[in-house]
């Protein structure tokens, strides 16, 4: 392991080792004494491991390569959430060590997918702890992204930054703007629900979760926090933050006309959004219940897939499409990519019009960039979304092997992979995780954290293994 991955994973350590800290004084006001030594052993275990991996890797100064950074990221996944299990393993009783890593993983992948059929059982220590899981694990999916920037196209890139490829005085200097713009939004979407008069608690648990398009809520329910209309229309924004890139803001804030590529994606975004919100209130909005429906629409787009129980059960096939093609290219929502979308639908409609008019030029540009697709991303495109095809037949595959019903196998293997948790808009909400045999968990387990590695990055492992030169 080179110096530069010891510092990115001792980073998160680090960080949980804070949270953990917060969750012993949170303890210690509230009286809460029964965990409080779970979150001490956390924090002992997690900077002793981050100051162990600095110091026996402080002089390996080697380049770090591609395929160490994809080993990197996927090691953070698999380590983290066994450190997050802790509190859980050790505070709850009859529960496995395979049932606390499944949570872990769950909450650190955003996913929501949990083995607890009732929040009101757990300390509010531990819900806490669930959501702020979800918090480091949003924060991680972005870092991810920035370590993997050399596999993603030049649009892409210039989505969020001037630089094509970056050192180490690049990726600290965006690094350090993902932490302030992510903790800023985070205490938005918080002042955003206390405004509605949430209690603080669910308001600070809600904002973590959302912002990180996590699906833990602090509550079972979440209908009566928000049962006005204007309550479910700020719920609506609030998602729609994680829908579009984490620098949308700060990139309107500083916008010039040569950094109007910065905007290029989120413009293409909002447009993708506003027909299908047109669409929606025009034709299914026969009850008056859009509220409820843009409800709905953003936790999809946003792959958060948190909803309200009146959710019209007709639109769960509309609502999975939205899931799969997710938001933007550097924001926490997963998904293939409204921009990759986009760009295969225009190159295969050039293709085929290329054959009626074979004189006729016709480009593949779908941004405010002024430069065609290059053929190269418009590949790796495609190869995103076979990969994406055989992740969901091989994880149905399985559960249906698991005596899952193939219909719910199917809708849970969509949201496995895109990391959206099972709501009553999906007719999942009922699902039983803590009674599904050892392998299940285990597969459902390896698709979470397929899909928040970006799927490109499977294939380059791939290639690196099955075609070796």
């Amino acid at each position: 392991m080179t110096k530069f991955s010891s510092i990115f994973i001792s980073s998160f350590l680090f960080l949980i080792s804070i949270f953990s800290f917060l969750n012993i004084i949170y303890s210690n006001y509230f009286d809460i004494f029964f965990n409080i030594e779970n979150y001490v052993y956390t924090l002992i275990i997690s900077i002793i491991l981050g100051c162990l991996l600095l110091f026996f890797n402080k002089r390996n100064l080697k380049k770090i390569t591609l395929y160490e950074k994809i080993f990197t990221v996927l090691s953070g996944y698999i380590l983290f959430p066994l450190i997050i299990s802790i509190p859980y393993y050790f505070g709850i009783k009859n529960i496995t060590l395979l049932n606390s890593y499944f949570e872990a993983v769950s909450g650190f992948t955003s996913t929501g997918f949990t083995i607890f059929d009732n929040i009101k059982q757990l300390d509010e220590s531990l819900i806490l702890w669930r959501s702020t899981s979800q918090w480091i694990g949003g924060i991680y999916f972005l870092f991810s992204i920035l370590l993997l920037i050399d596999i993603f196209d030049k649009n892409l890139k210039q989505s969020f930054t001037e630089y094509l490829s970056f050192n180490y005085n690049e990726i600290f200097k965006q690094s350090f703007k993902i932490v302030i713009i992510y903790s800023l939004l985070t205490l938005l979407i918080f002042v955003i629900f206390k405004t509605i008069n949430l209690r603080t608690f669910d308001a600070f648990n809600l904002s973590l979760s959302i912002i990180s398009s996590g699906g833990f809520l602090p509550v079972n329910r979440i209908d009566y926090l928000f049962a006005s209309d204007l309550s479910k229309i700020l719920l609506s924004i609030t998602m729609l933050l994680s829908f579009f890139s984490l620098f949308l803001i700060f990139n309107l804030i500083f916008y010039s006309k040569k950094k109007v590529s910065f905007l290029s994606e989120d413009f293409n975004l909002l447009i993708y959004l506003l027909i299908i919100t047109s669409f929606s209130f025009v034709f299914l909005n026969s009850n008056n219940n859009f509220p409820t429906i843009f409800i709905a629409i953003s936790s999809s787009v946003s792959n958060i897939g948190i909803s309200l129980l009146d959710t019209p059960n007709n639109l769960k096939f509309l609502l999975l499409i939205l899931v799969i093609i997710g938001g933007s290219f550097f924001s926490t929502s997963s998904g293939i990519r409204v921009i990759k979308v986009l760009t295969l639908i225009k190159f295969s409609l050039n293709n085929l019009l290329s054959h009626t008019k074979p004189n006729q030029i016709y480009s593949n540009k779908v941004t405010l960039i002024n430069e065609n697709t290059e053929k190269l991303d418009i590949n790796k495109y495609f190869f995103s979304i076979v990969i994406f095809i055989i992740s969901l037949f091989i994880l149905t595959l399985l559960l249906t092997l698991s005596e899952i019903q193939f219909e719910n196998s199917f809708k849970l293997s969509i949201l496995t992979v895109m990391n959206t948790v099972n709501s009553s808009m999906f007719e999942l909400s009922n699902f039983d995780f803590y009674n599904l045999s050892f392998l299940t968990k285990i597969y459902l387990i390896i698709f979470m954290i397929i899909g928040r590695v970006e799927l490109l990055t499977i294939l380059i492992l791939s290639k690196k293994f099955l075609f070796k030169n």
